[in-house]
């Protein structure tokens, strides 16, 4: 199948942790393999939440207080302003509502939302619950357990053939603070097409995929500036 005509005006920015942990949202990858003190096993695959439901609910529940509490920082707001010049899609590994609340219109969360709750027998009845706890006990309309609507490790992607789709046909492509190693979403640099403008922002950088520009920095001060330059090249 022929891969979709470049489209020069559009723009996909694959972010990570490394642009919400301005805003004090802590990541789940520091170097004690930890997350807020929990290793990942008890708290973001299936099998915790069959073994320890209330753990589980309480950890999101807690990180869900937290996002309340956060604020978009300077790369929320720049990768927004993008929207007023160029066709803009982020598809995010974060869980958290910042891009949203920045102004970003399209946002792709392949690893789900902390605002969202879910059936535990009926992945697709979704729930809106802002920033309020999920508690045993609370139900979807079939009767069954809420659970907090994240992908857990050793779940599908089910956003991520949609996120291939997007990146082919983007003019620029933009990494930021992601260090690629969390799969599959870490495979969707490699579907950026040779002739797009293809960036890659982070802290400590990995060795970057063929054809991308490597920014070091944090994703609050160098990204805005990128923008700039990008948003002046419009207008030029």
């Amino acid at each position: 199948m022929p891969k979709p005509e470049i489209n020069p005006k559009k723009i996909v920015v694959l972010s990570g942790a490394g642009v919400s942990a301005p805003s004090g949202l802590a990541t789940f990858r520091g170097a004690d393999g930890l997350w807020e003190n929990h290793r990942i096993t008890d708290v973001a695959t299936p099998e915790a939440w069959h073994r320890n439901p209330e753990l589980v609910l309480k950890f999101y529940n807690e990180r869900r207080s937290a996002l309340e509490r956060a604020q978009p920082n300077a790369a929320h707001l720049a990768l927004a302003e993008l929207g007023e010049f160029f066709e803009v899609v982020v598809i995010t590994q974060n869980v958290d509502d910042l891009h949203e609340r920045a102004g970003s219109k399209t946002v792709i969360h392949l690893h789900g939302e902390l605002t969202k709750a879910r059936s535990s027998i009926d992945e697709s009845l979704v729930h809106e619950i802002g920033y309020k706890p999920i508690k045993l006990g609370d139900t979807c309309a079939r009767g069954s357990q809420l659970r907090p609507h994240i992908v857990w490790f050793g779940e599908d992607v089910p956003l991520f053939d949609e996120a291939v789709r997007q990146v082919q046909d983007a003019g620029r492509v933009l990494v930021v603070g992601t260090s690629l190693a969390v799969y599959p979403a870490a495979g969707l640099a490699i579907h950026a097409r040779f002739q797009a403008e293809k960036v890659l922002v982070d802290l400590d950088p990995p060795d970057a995929p063929f054809g991308f520009k490597v920014l070091r920095g944090s994703a609050e001060i160098v990204v805005p500036g990128l923008v700039k330059r990008w948003c002046a090249k419009i207008n030029t």
